[in-house]
């Protein structure tokens, strides 16, 4: 374990919508140090949203990413020769971080053509509750629901 913890970085907002939480998702998206890319791809699935849906891209977004974020996950426990599914509570932070990671990985297995219409098909469907980031999410906490009876071995 380390003495301290290292000190969290700030995060500049980013240029279009002055929103910090968009900075995050696309540096989470980010190829190669890419940044310019990943803003113009996140731009533009946020502005196909927007036609699609004819209501604010960025709000359509924040559901979207509400929707995916878990309140419960299972980590692995040993005791006593044995592995348990121990279900926890998720911690806000990371909660946001899982949500982005799941949202862009799904959104890059899609079978849209550029990663643009990917990303928006996927922020759509998870706004409206369906899709394949929202049940990865309801695949957790099912799991975490499950191991129920071993929640009495938390760290």
């Amino acid at each position: 374990m380390r003495k301290s913890k290292p000190k969290k970085r700030i995060i500049l907002p980013d240029p279009r919508f002055n929103d910090t939480l968009v900075t995050r998702f696309v540096n989470n998206m980010m190829y190669d140090g890419k940044k310019s890319t990943a803003y113009a791809i996140f731009y533009n699935a946020v502005d196909i949203v927007e036609k699609k849906t004819s209501e604010s891209g960025l709000d359509t977004w924040k559901k979207a990413l509400n929707n995916v974020m878990p309140a419960v996950e299972v980590k692995s426990r040993r005791v006593g020769g044995a592995n348990f599914q121990v279900p926890t509570e998720v911690r806000p932070e990371r909660k946001i971080a899982l949500g982005m990671k799941w949202l862009i990985s799904y959104a890059r297995k899609r079978g849209e053509k550029t990663m643009m219409e990917k990303l928006a098909g996927e922020i759509i469907s998870a706004a409206k509750g369906e899709g394949a980031a929202v049940k990865k999410k309801e695949d957790t906490h099912k799991m975490a629901e499950a191991n129920k009876a071993f929640s009495h071995f938390r760290f």
